[in-house]
């Protein structure tokens, strides 16, 4: 197997939110593989890495427990330094884009006294483009809004115990008003018929003096 020279190659992938890319590729000593990931803000990304080294025992790709793998996260737009870390050969990363844009997401090899400039490593990566964090903004506006709305409910219970005040003491009032009319009817009837008695007894008196008058 023919080694190949230096250098840093860029992929393109296109990643969506909620959405997984794996791939796998192959990576010499001293040889790092960038890749551009355009990613929007406040967005969760984790990447799952596997890498496997070339056993010319075997002759074949095997696990090396000594190899590790120098993982690198820059925002291209501001040459922020997102991640710079350090794993072994099976491992995971993730990070939160700050800003929306294009993402370098570069892997290259480590390794301890065993290592040999020879060596290939065939490297397994899958990332997954998380869904964005919730928007605390919109987070305090549905806070404000439910507070708003449970404002409104209040001032219509407190509407509604003012009303309920309200026709309470209409009924007082009626009730009062009903007995006040009910005492005057019965003082009235009473009059009535005082009135009658006296109408009566008058009449009586006036007959009487009128047949004694009359020698009747």
């Amino acid at each position: 197997m023919s080694r190949r020279p230096p250098h840093i190659t860029f992929f393109l992938l296109l990643l969506v939110a909620a959405t997984a890319n794996a791939l796998h590729f192959y990576l010499d000593a001293n040889e790092k593989r960038c890749f551009l990931e355009e990613i929007p803000s406040d967005t969760v990304v984790e990447g799952h890495y596997k890498a496997l080294e070339w056993s010319e025992q075997e002759q074949k790709y095997v696990e090396n427990a000594g190899l590790g793998i120098l993982v690198e996260v820059d925002e291209l737009a501001t040459s922020h330094s997102v991640v710079r870390t350090r794993g072994p050969h099976d491992s995971r990363f993730t990070f939160t884009s700050h800003e929306a844009g294009d993402h370098a997401i570069c892997l290259s090899s480590t390794a301890g006294t065993a290592w040999s400039t020879a060596s290939h490593i065939r490297l397994y990566l899958d990332i997954v483009v998380g869904s964005t964090k919730p928007d605390r903004e919109n987070d305090r506006s549905h806070v404000t809004e439910l507070s708003a709305k449970l404002r409104d409910l209040n001032q219509k219970l407190e509407d509604i115990r003012r009303e309920q005040q309200y026709q309470r003491e209409r009924e007082a009032n009626f009730r009062d008003l009903s007995e006040t009319t009910n005492s005057k009817a019965v003082w009235y009837s009473v009059a009535q018929i005082v009135v009658l008695i006296i109408t009566c007894v008058w009449q009586m008196r006036h007959l009487k003096r009128f047949f004694e008058e009359r020698k009747m």
